[in-house]
């Protein structure tokens, strides 16, 4: 089957000036497939690519990163699947997300997931969902979540882990029908099948969720622009004493984000950074 094709946007730059641009990167429209960092470590220089389903404004991104930026159409060919192949594995938590390479390389004592991007986004190299493996991690040495609502799942790699923590149904929704295609595969792929239940949903309102309704733990790990749109319909469905846990944001934008769900009674419990990223988790009175 032929894949849709890809457009890159190549950025080369200093080490060191990286992490601002990837973050740059992932919030310009229209929002990068993946982005990636090549770095040579006996050089102080660096190139970003950002891959993209439809052609990138590179003057735009010039303006805003301040770099010169080099767009080109791709080959046909499967790139993110491709650009994920030698990526290491990510120990977050008591989780190990590793792909097919790194099969015979997961240690003993971790909570193992093996996850194929294809072309969803989340293998645990963001930081952003590293961080929600992390509170997921602790969330369960504390107590137990039997209504699990995976908001934006990607790969799914978030609803899998809830899966395997708790071995309850978890409903995993998305409003690309790639990714809940790619999470039904990595759920089966990692024994949970049964238990990850993948949609399609453009939010907290399609039928099937409300009906699911109220959910003890929420995690929608997506951009600050949809979190704060989908404040209200996210708050109604989450239960009392319902835990929500929110990333996809960076520093500058938790007080924007809390903002909008303060006044729905949702208190922080706490902030996790990692680079310029942040993960809240927030509790219902």
């Amino acid at each position: 089957m032929p894949t849709p094709p890809l457009w890159k946007a190549s950025i080369v730059l200093n080490k060191k000036d990286a992490p601002d641009v990837v973050a740059a990167l992932e919030l310009i429209p229209p929002l990068p497939q993946a982005v990636l960092t090549e770095e040579d470590p006996f050089r102080d220089d660096g190139v970003v690519e950002a891959l993209y389903d439809t052609p990138p404004d590179g003057d735009l991104i010039a303006k805003i990163t301040g770099r010169q930026v080099h767009v080109q159409l791709l080959p046909d060919a499967d790139w993110i699947r491709l650009s994920q192949q030698g990526l290491p594995p990510v120990r977050a938590g008591r989780f190990f997300v590793f792909g097919s390479h790194d099969a015979g390389q997961v240690p003993h004592g971790v909570i193992p997931m093996r996850i194929e991007a294809g072309m969803a986004f989340g293998t645990g190299h963001h930081e952003t969902t590293a961080l929600c493996l992390s509170v997921l991690s602790d969330l369960a040495k504390t107590r137990r979540y039997d209504n699990v609502l995976d908001l934006g799942t990607g790969t799914g790699l978030l609803a899998i882990g809830a899966a395997k923590l708790w071995k309850k149904t978890v409903l995993a929704s998305d409003i690309d029908p790639i990714a809940v295609e790619v999470t039904r595969e990595n759920a089966v792929a990692n024994e949970e099948g049964p238990r990850v239940r993948a949609l399609i949903a453009d939010g907290p309102t399609h039928p099937t969720l409300f009906e699911k309704a109220p959910f003890d733990l929420i995690l929608a790990n997506i951009l600050a622009g949809p979190l704060t749109h989908l404040a209200p319909q996210i708050c109604a469905v989450l239960g009392k004493r319902g835990t929500l846990v929110l990333s996809g944001l960076l520093h500058w934008q938790e007080n924007l984000v809390l903002s909008f769900y303060r006044p729905h009674g949702l208190t922080v419990k706490e902030i996790r950074r990692d680079g310029s990223w942040s993960a809240l988790v927030l509790q219902k009175a």
